[in-house]
């Protein structure tokens, strides 16, 4: 596999990206690809959802939006106008770990791109009303994403057992009775400290040179000053996992029942070498597609399932997690579907997996990382997200031979440590009414959650 791995991905002797650093600190990334005069032009700031300051959930995503407002440039509600005259798109998103802008714009508009993204940076302008306004956008994009949508409200009471102290137990979002309460001064607080230079990954992809990203880079963001102020980031850390931990939400809005488990696992950044790999092909083996371990017992062999699937998310700053799902068929009972499923994980964490699904799974993997290898927009996101978390260019080169080197064993012992029951939470999602907090069984608006160890 490591021969086939070196036949698809050449070693790196002449990396596909290059970086430097402004003198203000930023760090920039060029990744050439000539075959059309188009660019995918990236600002990703290391802060997101997990940095947020306690009491102000929601605030990194709230201050991605109101970014798009205005500057002593830019009128209200223009910037993504001006992208659309100019040909191109433009978007954004927030993360626990990171914030990214992002534009795909004909090459001869990159200047023009990088000079209004460097005056963002540096000379955000909001008004009380723009405010205002854009709070009740994102109150009601918290209302259609999460409240009317029984799996994501369960997975964010999930998310909020599975971390006991680390702030990832906090939905990026927001919680909604914090986000109603954001304010002009707390969106500005957090802009002056976080969004600097310093603090920034610049990564260009496309029909452009190192040489001719520097100048442009140098000449816009590398007037914006420094922030001596941004001073890294300091985040509680969770203690060791001794108990699992149950939630049950009622809703009648849910379709079939559905059995949910996540487990905290170590992320590509913080993993012992090839641990992140290893999970990520242990998940790909037990939950993921309809080759998966448990897609054939469950849906195939015992036919009690609809469906199932699951993954590993590995690229977090501090820790990652493994996650997998059942979807009962008619009739069937949660409880056969958890033991189903537990019987599934006890028997890979005692005997491992066979060496044709390891095969399948690696190979799988790496026919991904070449398809994706080939859109600009997904090389930058690659090269960009690995930055942001700790990871190097090497790192992300060298990905496809870290999978590749992955063995039997080292599946085997990741899927022991990290698949115990005392590092997850597992979750029902039951399409019943919720009864009245009295127990007299009427009808309630808002589902019930019940949580025990």
């Amino acid at each position: 596999m490591l021969a086939y791995a070196q036949q698809i991905v050449p070693a790196q002797a002449q990396p596909r990206a290059s970086e430097f650093k402004l003198s203000n600190g930023m760090d920039v990334v060029v990744i050439p690809d000539h075959r059309a005069p188009v660019v995918t032009h990236m600002v990703w700031y290391k802060v997101g959802a997990a940095d947020e300051p306690k009491g102000h959930s929601g605030i990194a995503h709230f201050l991605e939006h109101l970014m798009f407002k205005s500057t002593d440039k830019i009128a209200m509600g223009e910037f993504s106008k001006i992208i659309s005259r100019l040909g191109g798109q433009d978007n954004a998103f927030t993360g626990q770990d990171v914030t990214s802008y992002h534009q795909r714009i004909a090459k001869g508009q990159l200047r023009k791109v990088m000079d209004m993204e460097a005056d963002r940076m540096a000379h955000l302008r909001l008004t009380k009303d723009e405010v205002a306004t854009e709070r009740q956008v994102i109150l009601e994009e918290r209302r259609s994403r999460i409240d009317n949508n029984p799996t994501a409200l369960l997975d964010e009471q999930m998310n909020a057992a599975l971390y006991l102290s680390h702030p990832y137990g906090i939905p990026v979002i927001g919680w909604e009775h914090e986000m109603a309460k954001l304010s002009r001064e707390d969106a500005m607080r957090f802009y002056k400290r976080y969004y600097a230079p310093n603090n920034a990954i610049l990564v260009v992809a496309g029909d452009v040179t190192p040489e001719e990203v520097k100048k442009l880079a140098e000449e816009t963001y590398g007037t914006v000053p420094a922030n001596p102020e941004v001073d890294g980031r300091d985040r509680p850390q969770e203690p060791p996992p001794i108990a699992a931990r149950r939630v049950v939400l009622k809703d009648a809005r849910a379709g079939n029942a559905s059995l949910h488990r996540y487990y905290v696992a170590p992320s590509y950044t913080t993993g012992k070498p090839g641990e992140a790999e290893a999970l990520d092909l242990l998940l790909k083996i037990v939950a993921d597609g309809a080759t998966s371990r448990l897609y054939r017992k469950l849906v195939v062999e015992d036919k009690i399932a609809a469906t199932t699937g699951g993954g590993y998310t590995g690229w977090a700053l501090d820790s990652g997690a493994a996650s997998l799902y059942a979807v009962a068929g008619n009739g069937v009972g949660l409880d056969k579907i958890e033991a189903a499923v537990d019987g599934v994980l006890a028997d890979v964490r005692a005997n491992g997996v066979t060496a044709a699904e390891l095969e399948r799974a690696k190979k799988t993997f790496l026919a991904d990382y070449i398809y994706e290898s080939d859109n600009q927009a997904s090389l930058a996101r690659r090269y960009g997200w690995g930055l942001a978390v700790g990871r190097s260019i090497d790192d992300v080169d060298n990905w496809p031979h870290a999978i590749a080197k992955v063995t039997l064993d080292d599946v085997k012992k990741v899927a022991a440590t990290y698949l115990d029951p005392r590092r997850s939470v597992t979750g029902w999602l039951l399409p019943e009414a919720p009864e009245a907090p009295d127990g007299s069984g009427e009808r309630v608006e808002q589902p019930v959650v019940h949580s025990r160890s």
